[in-house]
């Protein structure tokens, strides 16, 4: 199976982004409340691998029409600013 690949982000004060772009090798997605990005790390140093290289590795959101078994089957996902969290904008409650 392959991981949905992270298009773009949103979240420039993540660690992991660098113009617009995931730097983790794999993300996680969800708590029982919200579909927040929990790799989100807002400190000003960069890091993360050199390429753009962001997949979902876990979804904690059992309620979303992508996940299956808690992995996203969606194509690839897009990571948005609301309010003070970086969300998984491809999030649809099922």
């Amino acid at each position: 199976m392959d991981m949905p690949v992270v298009h773009n982000c949103a979240a420039d004060s993540c660690a992991y982004n660098r113009d617009q772009a995931c730097h983790a090798l794999a993300i996680t997605i969800g708590d029982s409340q919200m579909a927040a990005c929990d790799t989100f790390f807002g400190i000003p140093r960069k890091g993360g691998v050199p390429m753009p290289a962001g997949q979902v590795g876990a979804c904690k959101m059992d309620d979303c029409q992508h996940n299956v078994d808690l992995e996203c089957q969606a194509p690839g996902i897009s990571v948005g600013r609301l309010h003070d969290s970086a969300e998984c904008m491809t999030y649809q409650r099922a």
